[in-house]
């Protein structure tokens, strides 16, 4: 891997995309300690400190800290999921929406659009609740009585729409001209940021200060031993037997051979955890908006104990069909086979194809989504007993993403230095 990357680096192309990449996600690192305009921060920071909560620690998570600073990117990259997440779900739902989906490169463009407005409306809404949250009795944050109020709250505001849109621009153009998926690539890095802090944390955690580095050093052995099976999971596939009749064209015999449909047996990838982490996240931010006790309450309560565990679960078995229903579609994939002249052995073209691929991506996914799901899970559990905040930063959700997200990555450099014939990552 190492020699990969060097590789990458001495192709000019490539190594503009990695430096452009790096610099990008290095501008939102930077972004996530500029402190809105008019915060007393000093007086925010102590007042998050003491109120806490579960759901609050969540959405912090996926911010990379950047909300427990108030910063310019508070809101984060989750407008923009939940945006892409309700533009996902509106293609099943509203005929347009899928009519667009199927027209191309025109149609994805609508779509694209459509999201940006919903993410700044999301983000808009966010943003007044986050402000009306923090003035609250429960946080008890005061503005300066030196500029005007509505002044001060615009500007608030402002700065944190205008911070939602800088980042869903910088994870477009890292999507356009760098290397690897944008929005990704901006989770992980809030996820690893967290990493360094969360390993001190835990070694001083115990007062015993050997019994801390060696409950530490238990965490970072278990990590390491779990993403061997994790990658091995993310790689498995179902092949499914294709042969393609012969038959003569011109004077040339076509067909004859044998190939394989690859079925991943987590097709979906890490998009039922964010999924999944996104809707649980959702009442937070409602929450956030009213301020509404009851409300409170019950984001917290679905943000951490058994009902989240449950709720996580569930949410990413049906993301998991749920998407791999939009990657493949078994009656589009019967007839391009039908018109290739390929069939399965043992199966008759056209509707007991569609039936059989139907009855293998329902058995493949089961597993890996359930796989995805207790990996996800039971870091969330342990968390709940030993409070390890190593646990938390790099459990189940955080390593899964991590690992998903660094694949697909090194997947999209290996394909670009195939066009060289360097050796991949996966050699």
């Amino acid at each position: 891997m190492l020699k990969s990357l060097v590789e990458a680096f001495k192709v000019p192309e490539l190594r503009k995309k990695i430096l452009f990449t790096l610099g990008i996600l290095a501008l939102y690192r930077l972004g996530s300690f500029i402190p809105v305009p008019g915060i007393p921060f000093a007086q925010f920071a102590n007042a998050y400190e003491q109120a806490g909560g579960a759901a609050m620690t969540m959405i912090d998570v996926f911010s990379g800290g950047a909300l427990s600073h108030f910063s310019v990117f508070a809101l984060g990259i989750m407008p923009y999921i939940t945006a892409s997440i309700i533009m996902q779900l509106m293609q099943g739902v509203i005929p347009t929406v899928g009519r667009w989906a199927k027209e191309g490169e025109p149609g994805r463009r609508k779509i694209t659009q459509t999201t940006r407005w919903l993410t700044l409306a999301l983000g808009l809404l966010n943003a007044v609740g986050y402000l009306l949250l923090f003035q609250s009795d429960r946080y008890g944050v005061t503005f300066s009585d030196q500029v005007p109020y509505w002044l001060t709250s615009v500007i608030i505001v402002f700065t944190l729409v205008a911070g939602t849109a800088f980042i869903m621009w910088m994870g477009e153009l890292i999507t356009q001209r760098g290397v690897g998926n944008g929005m990704s690539l901006i989770i992980f890095t809030s996820i690893v940021s967290r990493v360094p802090s969360a390993i001190f944390s835990s070694g001083t955690s115990q007062d015993d200060a050997g019994m801390g580095l060696a409950i530490t050093l238990l965490i970072i052995a278990v990590i390491l031993l779990a993403i061997p099976a994790i990658i091995w999971m993310e790689r498995a596939q179902r092949r499914i037997p294709v042969s393609y009749a012969k038959r003569v064209q011109g004077r040339k015999m076509m067909g004859g051979q044998t190939t394989y449909i690859p079925l991943k047996v987590n097709a979906a990838g890490v998009i039922p955890i964010i999924f999944a982490s996104c809707l649980i996240y959702f009442p937070a931010q409602i929450a956030a908006l009213f301020n509404v006790g009851w409300l409170d309450a019950f984001a917290n309560a679905i943000s951490t104990g058994w009902i989240n565990w449950l709720l996580t679960f569930g949410l990413i078995i049906f993301f998991a069909y749920f998407y791999t229903s939009m990657v493949f579609n078994p009656e589009e994939l019967s007839d391009n086979l039908r018109k290739q002249g390929g069939f399965i052995p043992g199966i008759r073209p056209g509707s007991a194809t569609v039936h059989y691929i139907k009855n293998v991506i329902k058995h493949v996914t089961l597993p890996g989504a359930m796989f995805i799901g207790l990996v996800a899970v039971v870091p969330s559990i342990l968390f709940a007993f030993t409070n390890n905040q190593l646990i938390q930063a790099f459990g189940g959700t955080s390593i899964l993403i991590m690992i998903g997200v660094a694949l697909d990555t090194m997947s999209k450099v290996e394909s670009q230095l195939k066009m060289y014939n360097y050796d991949g990552f996966f050699k």
